[in-house]
């Protein structure tokens, strides 16, 4: 199970890397081109989301609520999963958005995403990477919420370095949760 994960994390992570490239070498592409980029990231990470608040739960279930961890996790992964596909496909279905509405979206969704990887890396084995990547996806998408007219230009460049340097904290996060599962088999091994 947590191979799978890292896997996932791992895609969500190289997903990310390559929207901000994109979205930095290119930041004249109009914004339509910059909204089906973006609506195909949301809808990715989406979908992972998702993925993750439906998979069965490791563990035995409380009785109440039915989630091995009190739903907490799990609820925020959906609320963000849901968010992301619906904010990716009104940018599918509504490309000629404009830039200032395409910021505070942008914003809103890094913002949601961000609390919600805040409150699973308090609650769940994603170390001090996914935390920073909730704190970073907060912050930027803040900035990118208070200065939504700053340009399309600022906003390629803002969303790109924020999905790259997310991207490279998601491989770290994959990585960590890879070893951390190779490492529990070496160690029952040993006992």
């Amino acid at each position: 199970m947590l191979k799978r994960e890292a896997w996932l994390l791992g895609i969500r992570g190289v997903l990310a890397i390559v929207f901000g490239i994109l979205a930095v070498i290119w930041p004249g592409v109009t914004v339509i081109a910059l909204a089906l980029l973006f609506a195909i990231f949301a809808i990715v990470t989406g979908i992972e989301q998702i993925v993750h608040a439906i998979r069965p739960a490791p563990g035995p279930s409380n009785p109440v609520t039915g989630f091995a961890d009190g739903g907490g996790p799990r609820a925020a992964r959906a609320v963000a999963g849901v968010v992301g596909l619906v904010i990716g496909i009104m940018a599918l279905v509504w490309p000629g958005v404009t830039a200032v509405v395409l910021a505070i979206m942008v914003g809103v969704w890094a913002v949601l995403t961000g609390l919600a990887d805040l409150w699973l890396a308090t609650r769940q084995h994603g170390g001090w990477s996914l935390a920073l990547i909730g704190a970073l996806a907060i912050v930027a998408g803040l900035f990118i919420m208070v200065r939504p007219a700053a340009g399309a230009l600022a906003i390629a460049w803002a969303i790109g370095l924020y999905a790259i340097v997310s991207g490279i904290l998601l491989l770290v996060a994959a990585y960590q949760l890879a070893h951390q599962g190779s490492g529990r088999g070496h160690m029952a091994a040993a006992h």
